[in-house]
């Protein structure tokens, strides 16, 4: 199952060329995975308040084509793997049917010391039925 966030592209997310600044694909990708996981029903604060906090551990991105101001931009978000500590996702920035951005994701799921921990209980039961 895809997840779709949009976004509307402000003045301030372009730089001095009038296209989208390289790294706001990154902001942008951050909150589709944010809102994903609150579509799921999962709490980050509670998480966090739980021991739990996920952090990029890699990424592999493909700047496909611009986006400019004002465009209305859909956040696509899809999982594509889960292990028992950290989950994969696939995302893509997309104007109408046009991919512009694409993105592979290694979130791990990581203790208050920053040590590798299994993912919550509820986090992989939401995930396994998306």
């Amino acid at each position: 199952m895809t997840h779709i966030m949009f976004v509307r592209v402000y003045y301030e997310d372009t730089d001095l060329a009038g296209i989208v600044y390289y790294a706001n694909y990154l902001k942008f990708i951050e909150r589709g995975r944010s809102d994903w996981l609150r579509d799921l029903g999962i709490d980050q604060v509670a998480m966090k308040e739980g021991g739990h906090v996920f952090a990029v551990r890699r990424i592999e991105a493909d700047y496909l084509r611009p986006a400019r101001f004002d465009d209305l931009l859909a956040v696509e978000t899809r999982l594509v793997q889960m292990t028992a500590a950290r989950i994969v996702v696939d995302q893509t920035v997309r104007r109408g049917d046009e991919a512009l951005f694409a993105a592979r994701v290694t979130l791990a799921c990581l203790d208050g010391a920053g040590r590798p921990v299994r993912l919550p209980r509820a986090l992989a039961h939401a995930l396994a039925i998306d």
